[in-house]
């Protein structure tokens, strides 16, 4: 068993929990956040779920954040940051897919502070002690971060923003190394909000990603944008990723 500590954001469902699973499995210590607490309670069932520390909240809070950061210094060193949690798109209105031209300020600014905003005062919380450990900043993007969707622009350029910042941190300081990680399209509650009454079943599980992210970890490459299935799937990966989803 290793003694690395990773913080994972949106860690109660989809790629978030599947990661959090898989690292605790292999002997991490995992802090992980959500904002559905009965959700993120459930945690608790999977193995290794004793070095697995769970806080309720919203990471675009202020408060929240000095709470991941309490835990993070608790467990004495940072190794992996990873923004997983995301708003997918407009609060406002019946439908997630909306114009550009339609799009209202709030909407900007709930994506925004959710997908740009809290991931960039996070990491300049967790900067320090991430550096300390020569750790890895890890940020979820997305295909629609490069590609350009009808419907989807608002949520495409929170994610090419958040592309931009992850790998600036990564250019100003030589102590850590940055990806920005398309995983490829997953069955999850997020995406199936996306194309409510649409059968997504053809998508693969958030639990085939993880072990090409483990791969990725594991070989550490330059910083940069990646896609996760440009990294082979690690034997143990896969069997963590098994155990993640039983």
């Amino acid at each position: 068993m290793n003694s690395k500590t990773a913080l994972i954001t949106g860690g109660s469902a989809g790629l978030g929990r599947a990661l959090v699973a898989a690292l605790a499995d292999q002997g991490w210590q995992v802090v992980t956040d959500g904002r559905d607490a009965a959700r993120l309670d459930l945690l608790r069932e999977l193995p290794g779920a004793e070095r697995i520390t769970a806080i309720p909240g919203d990471v675009t809070a202020a408060g929240h954040r000095d709470a991941l950061l309490a835990a993070v210094t608790d467990l004495g060193r940072l190794d992996l940051l990873v923004h997983n949690a995301s708003a997918l798109g407009p609060i406002s209105g019946e439908t997630r897919h909306r114009l550009l031209a339609d799009t209202t300020p709030e909407d900007l600014q709930y994506v925004w502070r959710s997908n740009v905003g809290a991931p960039l005062v996070l990491t300049s919380l967790m900067l320090p002690v991430l550096a300390a450990s020569n750790g890895v900043l890890l940020s979820i993007s997305s295909d629609a971060a490069v590609e350009h969707y009808a419907g989807w622009g608002l949520y495409s350029a929170s994610k090419a923003g958040l592309d931009h910042i992850t790998l600036t941190f990564a250019a100003e300081n030589d102590a850590i190394t940055a990806y920005a990680v398309d995983p490829g399209d997953m069955r999850t509650q997020m995406h199936q909000d996306w194309f409510p009454g649409e059968d997504i079943s053809d998508r693969p599980l958030p639990e085939t990603v993880v072990p090409h992210l483990l791969a990725l970890l594991a070989s550490r490459p330059p910083s940069g944008r990646y896609r996760a299935a440009d990294f082979p799937a690690l034997r143990n990966g896969l069997r963590l990723a098994e155990r993640a989803g039983a």
